[in-house]
């Protein structure tokens, strides 16, 4: 059955609206119809080659929908079941899983490197983190496939498959976000927006969001932002002079870029913590001199995922939606159809928006 799918013929190319033909789903896989997936800037990260991806594929690894089908073996859902995607499934086995750090999973992502479906010219396709959300419907392996929780639109939960687990797993499972702490959040698309509203729901006192664009200060603040620095030369004096002169306690780097991390860094107090969520390339050096760590004492981290178990941490979210503690509808700048994938890109490069949401 043809369906119409967004397909990155090569690294560095255009995303091509085009029909695909998906099989069947075999042994232990899932046929899904989606009902939304977000437009994350990792996608754009592994169009432009930041990350590597086998092409030609179907890229979109944010997502929820419908259960259509469901090979032989599958038994946690059923068709017309609701479901989120999960683009990072953890094996169980590895050195990582074993240590409990599902988000290292070294095998998490094999399932990008099969072939899923073909164009209807008959070419291989991947999908692009394991999901291929960017599609009418997709096929995808059970470990993909998380019950959808209850009470939350599918629209609405497709969003929970990463800007959330990424934003707030970074807030409370990496940073470790204390009651009363003060909070500076670089960076505010998605995850952003995101972990905004973690610093929000953990108590932070003073909660610092920072980007280049002045538009995005409203976003910022109805997420909870209590502040809204611009960035620039002078971002982390003016965060210290928001703080008493001593910096946040806790910075959270969302952009990938070297001067953001190494202001982010500037930005924290003696002691305090700063984690890095962003994706950045290996063209973005980020420079520390001996003295200055010894003496700051501060910790830099980098964060996978949020260090999230989506199975543990997905019901935990649906509460705090459910309760009106987590706007999933703040994190989305404009919906938009299979079509408008393109154009989102285009806004994504020129740091435009929060979240574009492809609703089906």
């Amino acid at each position: 059955m043809a369906v119409r799918a967004a397909v990155l013929p090569a690294v560095g190319s255009p995303l091509e609206i085009t029909g695909i033909d998906l099989p069947d789903p075999g042994p232990g896989r899932i046929r899904v119809r989606l009902a939304a997936a977000g437009v994350c800037h990792s996608d754009l990260s592994l169009s432009n080659g930041t990350m590597r991806v086998p092409v030609p594929a179907v890229l979109g690894h944010e997502g929820a929908g419908t259960v259509v089908a469901v090979g032989e073996g599958v038994t946690h859902v059923a068709p017309g079941d609701g479901v989120v995607l999960n683009w990072a499934p953890s094996c169980g086995s590895c050195h990582a899983c074993s240590l409990g750090e599902v988000w290292l999973c070294a095998n998490a992502l094999n399932g990008a490197a099969d072939v899923y479906a073909r164009t209807t010219e008959g070419t291989d396709l991947h999908p692009g983190l394991n999901v291929a959300a960017f599609a009418e419907e997709t096929v995808v392996s059970a470990a993909c496939v998380l019950p959808a929780p209850e009470g939350v639109p599918l629209t609405d939960a497709a969003l929970l498959g990463c800007a959330v687990l990424t934003g707030y797993g970074a807030v409370h499972h990496s940073a470790r976000v204390r009651q009363g702490e003060t909070v500076a959040v670089f960076g505010v698309g998605g995850v952003g927006l995101a972990a905004l509203q973690a610093a929000r729901i953990a108590g932070a006192s003073k909660i610092v969001a920072v980007d280049v664009s002045a538009e995005k200060e409203e976003l910022a603040r109805a997420a909870g932002a209590t502040d809204y620095v611009l960035a620039s030369e002078n971002t982390a004096r003016e965060i210290r002079a928001l703080t008493g002169k001593q910096g946040v306690d806790v910075a959270v780097e969302c952009a990938g870029r070297a001067v953001s991390i190494r202001t982010a860094w500037d930005s924290t107090r003696r002691g305090g913590r700063t984690t890095v969520v962003g994706i950045g390339g290996k063209d973005q050096q980020v420079t520390f001199n001996a003295l200055e760590i010894f003496h700051w004492g501060r910790t830099l981290t980098g964060c996978v995922y949020g260090n999230s178990d989506p199975a543990v941490d997905l019901p935990v979210l649906a509460e705090h939606v459910r309760a009106g503690r987590l706007d999933l509808s703040a994190l989305v700048t404009e919906r938009i159809s299979l079509d408008g994938i393109p154009a989102a890109f285009e806004n994504m490069l020129a740091g435009k928006g929060g979240r574009a949401l492809v609703v089906f």
